[in-house]
């Protein structure tokens, strides 16, 4: 797209312009107008101070619901925007700061929200409150009040309904609960190039009835690290693994989850069941690090879950597994080419019901003295093909209760070492020898 094509830069370079010139200050609506007619307004014109001390949710909101009577661009100049209370983003308006990407930890500069509801108010209204054709991007949100010495739960920094929203190009510093998508009915929700800190949920996903994308999203301490956000490493790295599920995926039809992250996490994707029911969709270049479970599966719809090019690390914890996949399991879980490493316990503890398959993967632990298999299954039906194991323990343990197993094709690094308790249940060829 072209400069002169691209609404929203011609609008920030027309508002640069602008300021120099002492318009912006002057009128509500003295800003430019976009070209299906609705309006690009400055919430500076509307009474924002953007000095991090004065309560700015009003200005905000105003800005919004102006921009809401025919749809358009509420912009906010680089600042410290004190939020006390949530904002309402209307249908067909767009909220933005200045950022065109991420930003890094420190220090606190474009447009940043200084979030100060919803402390000890999990349920109360989300700093962003997003329905249909609703967008924000371009920011930063932190809330000055968390302390690393006493994390108090706090409301979500955004809430989806409705369809077509999008969230971009947004840093969290120190979110307790990051994005949640639902339970309210919602269609093709755009999550973005998001980075930060998520204390206790990265992304809770729910009731999408019509492909949603998340795309580009990396949760990790480093955000809420550094002594200018009275951040600190270790405490927040210690709740997180504790506490932290960065993933809950419930009720999505068709969803696609591309290039995400999480470090540290208890649970790094969680695929669940509500009233909703539950999710089918692929994953594809996913990853979760220094987590006591990388993926945690209790319910997927039957048709089933994709998972490729994942990278999975587990260790904290008294007995860290990458993958687990429990016995109220009915759908289908496919998994190609992963690579697992630890020191993790075992790679993959399968109770599922269902289908589990297992290709091109790389499987390891060392965790000395290990002595469980690295991969184990106890339910349902299991497939291993053209996979390597590059520690020593036993490779894969064939349980009783699982109905049967086609293990082959795979090598090892002193072979593939098989325990085989379902007999004749199993197809075992093609190994290389322990």
């Amino acid at each position: 797209m072209s400069k002169s094509n691209n609404p929203r830069r011609q609008f920030l370079q027309n508002a640069a312009l602008a300021a120099g010139a002492g318009l912006l200050t002057a009128s509500a609506h003295a800003a430019p107008k976009l070209s299906g007619g609705g309006e690009m307004l400055n919430v500076m014109a509307f009474g924002a101070k953007a000095d991090g001390k004065t309560d700015d949710t009003a200005a905000i909101q105003n800005a919004l619901d102006e921009a809401g009577v025919k749809g358009g661009i509420v912009f906010a100049p680089g600042g410290q925007y004190r939020v006390e209370g949530s904002l309402k983003i209307p249908v067909g308006v767009s909220f933005q700061g200045v950022a065109h990407s991420p930003q890094y930890i420190k220090p606190l500069i474009g447009t940043v929200i200084l979030a100060i509801g919803g402390r000890d108010k999990e349920e109360a209204p989300a700093l962003f409150e997003m329905g249909d054709s609703s967008d924000v991007r371009g920011l930063t949100v932190f809330y000055p009040e968390q302390s690393v010495k006493d994390i108090h739960p706090y409301a979500w920094t955004f809430h989806l309904q409705g369809g077509d929203n999008t969230v971009e190009d947004v840093t969290l510093i120190n979110s307790y609960n990051g994005i949640r998508i639902g339970p309210e009915p919602n269609v093709r929700h755009r999550i973005r190039s998001v980075y930060g800190c998520v204390l206790r949920r990265g992304l809770s996903l729910d009731n999408c009835t019509d492909i949603g994308r998340i795309d580009n999203v990396h949760w990790h301490c480093h955000w809420w690290s550094d002594p200018s956000t009275n951040g600190a490493w270790d405490p927040v790295f210690e709740f997180m693994w504790k506490n932290c599920e960065g993933f809950i995926l419930a009720r999505s039809d068709w969803e696609y989850i591309t290039n995400t992250f999480i470090f540290p996490t208890n649970i790094g994707y969680h695929f669940i069941e509500t009233k909703n029911g539950s999710m089918n969709g692929q994953l594809c270049g996913i990853g979760s690090d220094a987590t006591q479970r990388c993926i945690v599966v209790d319910q997927i719809q039957y048709m089933g879950l994709l998972i490729t090019n994942g990278q999975f690390v587990a260790f904290n914890g008294t007995d860290p597994t990458e993958i687990i996949i429990n016995p109220t399991c009915t759908g289908s879980v496919r998994l190609e080419n992963c690579a697992f490493w630890g020191p993790s316990v075992q790679n993959v503890l399968s109770h599922s019901q269902s289908y589990v398959s297992l290709s091109n993967c790389f499987f390891s632990s060392g965790r000395n003295g290990n002595t469980k298999a690295l991969i184990e299954a106890d339910n349902g039906k299991l497939q291993v093909r053209g996979c390597s194991f590059g520690t020593p323990e036993p490779s894969i343990h064939l349980k009783t209760g699982l109905q049967h197993a086609i293990v082959t094709d795979n090598n090892g690094v002193k072979g593939v070492v098989i325990q085989n308790d379902i007999g004749a249940s199993a197809i075992i060829a093609n190994n290389e020898p322990a």
